[in-house]
């Protein structure tokens, strides 16, 4: 898994509250059980008329916002079915992190496990963010995850962070690797274990 530490991008607003993810990526283009190929469609009916056309009104159809490394959301965003193809269209899209006044449980966990970061922030925060993020001239931001703080034009927002997943995030660490960090720790219980049940094992000949 990719490693987050420091991003510097553009940041899109989008703070409808309650984007579910079926508007993320909708369900007819949940064909497949790899993690490419979902990113021309995400936030597709958003993005695109009945004629396969943007929606010129789209922020994500506009300049400077088309390379958005950033999303600044409404509340609970990523709402709905645990569909982890909703994160997979984000990443493949360019986006690496989302700042919201609050996330889907669900939702926020797969972003972890893929590599990307939810921010949660108050109600304010976001506003402040959304407008900066609004205007072209403001919409480069960085979010830096070790000092827990986004930083955009004369703003520095700090921001709360479970250790864990911040370890994980900054360490490129999904569950799996997480697991075999404690490697060491589990062949040890493992060689107790069997010592502890070697009156279970079948007799010799």
């Amino acid at each position: 898994m990719e490693k987050f530490t420091a991003l510097t991008g553009i940041a899109a607003p989008l703070p409808q509250p309650n984007i579910d993810t079926d508007t993320i990526i909708p369900q007819r283009w949940c064909k497949s059980i790899r993690r490419t190929g979902f990113g021309p469609h995400l936030f597709h009916d958003l993005r695109y008329g009945e004629d396969g056309s943007e929606r010129p009104d789209f922020v994500l159809n506009r300049d400077p916002w088309r390379g958005a490394a950033i999303l600044v959301a409404g509340a609970n965003f990523g709402c709905g079915s645990s569909r982890e193809a909703a994160v997979w269209a984000l990443r493949e899209f360019g986006i690496r992190c989302i700042a919201a006044p609050s996330f889907s449980d669900i939702f926020a966990a797969n972003c972890v496990a893929n590599g990307m970061l939810p921010v949660a922030l108050d109600a304010p925060a976001v506003e402040r963010l959304t407008a900066l993020a609004g205007d072209p001239a403001t919409a480069e931001m960085t979010v830096d995850l070790p000092a827990q703080e986004i930083r955009a034009a004369a703003e520095r927002i700090a921001f709360g962070m479970d250790p864990r997943a911040k370890h994980r995030l900054i360490n490129g660490l999904d569950e799996i690797a997480a697991t075999l960090t404690h490697d060491a720790e589990i062949a040890a219980y493992e060689r107790w274990l069997d010592a502890e049940r070697r009156w279970r094992r079948p007799a010799p000949g």
